[in-house]
């Protein structure tokens, strides 16, 4: 039988499957996300589409199945915390000794701040993000998103360049 004609219904396909592919695209997904938690809990769902859709998938086409399940996971994730985002407020200190006005501004300010990040393009979002607010070098963020530290540079700076332009102030 040829791998185009077995099933992976079987446990013990299943089970090699699951060694032989399940590392492999958990690391995938981190490296192109950065969150191996949630990496972990995709290639679970994926592998347990996989069970569920058994007879329909042919060993041959497993592995590309699992790559397709998951990513397309990841993805969807990606989206839905995009939304969340969008709508995330920053919280306010209750107590201060800065006066109302001054309040006032920085409310203003932190708006126009989440709008303009908001309003990003997705790759320089999450340069800028991963810059700014995780600490992580242009370094890090290349080897993290497979691509050059050219590209990232210039997703940072288009980004400034965008925000300063947004918000009006300096960044």
């Amino acid at each position: 039988m040829s791998k185009k004609t077995i099933g992976v219904c079987d446990e013990n396909i299943y089970d090699a499957l699951y060694r032989e592919h399940a590392e492999k695209i958990c690391y995938y997904l981190y490296y192109k996300y950065g969150d191996m938690e949630k990496a972990q809990d995709i290639v679970q769902d994926s592998f347990a589409k996989l069970w569920v859709d058994c007879a329909k998938i042919f060993l041959g086409a497993a592995k590309s199945f699992l790559y397709k399940i998951a990513n397309n996971a990841s993805i969807n994730s990606l989206v839905h915390q995009k939304t969340i985002l969008k709508y995330k407020q920053i919280p306010q200190k209750r107590y201060t000794n800065e006066s109302p006005e001054f309040q006032m501004e920085e409310k203003e300010f932190l708006q126009r701040l989440n709008a303009a990040i908001s309003g990003l393009k997705d790759g320089q979002r999450e340069v800028f993000l991963l810059n700014r607010i995780e600490k992580k070098t242009y370094k890090e963020i290349a080897e993290l998103l497979d691509i050059s530290v050219k590209s990232v540079e210039k997703r940072m700076r288009l980004a400034l360049l965008f925000l300063r332009k947004k918000i009006n102030t300096p960044l």
